[in-house]
């Protein structure tokens, strides 16, 4: 082989070394430490796209996520582990368990969003293996396997999620179990902040309930003007949770919106909005036109009043007719009358 031909030869070998160990770099950095990021395929969706949010404020009230060609990628600034929720387009809702500097993988069908399977860390496998596992469980099944679950998994964030959503903002939420899984956890995640704000909100949360008398609280809401149980004292009231980045509780807000109207002046209204930012919250009560007293002071579910009261869910709400408690976390099908029958 000629001198020329052997140094064009070593030349083409060192630069295919050299562009192997480029990409090898490339595909190897991943994700950095400050961020977390979602990819994946969604089958039966060629184009579309969902929405992603935390209530933890690492993501500024809700964000969209693309679907092209039936592929997606999100990535998010991510300094500590944290819960985000996906919500698809027939509002149902997943968690995904982020984690500064990694990525998770997700495939799913778009009709059937229920049995996501994400992979790439331990935790969001958990929840995978869970999904699966309750695919065809009756509701008390699937109550009993959450509990399972966090006893067998209290080091994991997804007991967290499990607890809270099958024993604490459950319709008929079981705050007795809820506060002895709550201690189990806790011995594995003393600092987990998510844990110990729901330790917090059912303390009492018992006493709240139906038939009981509304706790005494007084609060100021987005126009500086005081806001008290005293007003709701009389006649019929409603007190409800939202947030912008929360499509069911702004669909609540509508709902009492027009029964507001509808009763011409015989029902009353207080709504607390659980986001971390003021202007999101006025500027979402200006385009509905909401006009009843809103409080909103950016402490999310660390709200004081949302802690008196025991309002736990997303949305949640509250009727009371003469002072008193007569109905709690109705669904927003049945809202409007239930609304309609106290008013009779």
């Amino acid at each position: 082989m000629p001198d020329e031909a052997k140094g064009f030869y070593f030349s083409m070998k060192h630069y295919a070394l050299l562009l192997g160990i480029l990409t090898f770099f490339i595909t190897s950095c991943g994700v950095d430490s400050k961020h977390f990021k979602i990819e994946g395929r969604i089958l039966n969706m060629n184009q579309g796209e969902f929405y992603v949010y935390n209530d933890e404020g690492m993501i500024d009230g809700i964000d969209t996520i693309k679907v092209e060609g039936g592929r997606f990628a999100y990535e998010m600034p991510c300094d500590r582990s944290t819960t985000v929720m996906l919500v698809f387009p027939n509002f149902s809702e997943q968690p995904i368990y982020a984690t500064s500097g990694k990525s998770v993988d997700i495939k799913g069908d778009a009709s059937h969003l229920k049995m996501l399977e994400v992979k790439g860390t331990k935790d969001n496998e958990l929840m995978t293996k869970f999904r699966l596992q309750i695919a065809n469980a009756s509701p008390p099944e699937t109550k009993k396997y959450a509990g399972q679950f966090a006893e067998d998994h209290p080091e994991s964030p997804v007991s967290v999620f499990l607890v809270k959503k099958y024993f604490v903002i459950a319709p008929s939420p079981d705050f007795k179990e809820a506060a002895r899984l709550i201690q189990i956890l806790h011995e594995k995640q003393p600092t987990n902040g998510a844990l110990n704000r729901m330790a917090m909100l059912i303390k009492g949360s018992d006493k709240v309930v139906i038939g009981a008398k509304l706790p005494t609280f007084t609060a100021y809401d987005t126009k500086g003007r005081l806001v008290s149980s005293a007003d709701l004292s009389s006649g019929l009231a409603i007190i409800s949770t939202w947030a912008t980045w929360d499509y069911e509780s702004m669909n609540q807000q509508r709902t009492i919106k027009e029964a507001v109207n509808n009763s011409r002046g015989r029902l009353k209204a207080v709504s607390i909005c659980i986001d971390a930012s003021r202007a999101d919250c006025l500027r979402q009560l200006k385009n509905d036109s909401i006009t009843w007293s809103n409080v909103c002071d950016g402490m999310m579910f660390e709200n004081k009043t949302v802690r008196q009261l025991g309002l736990l869910r997303m949305p949640d709400n509250m009727l009371i007719k003469g002072g008193r408690i007569v109905d709690r976390c109705i669904p927003l099908q049945d809202l409007k009358m239930k609304i309609e029958e106290n008013l009779k």
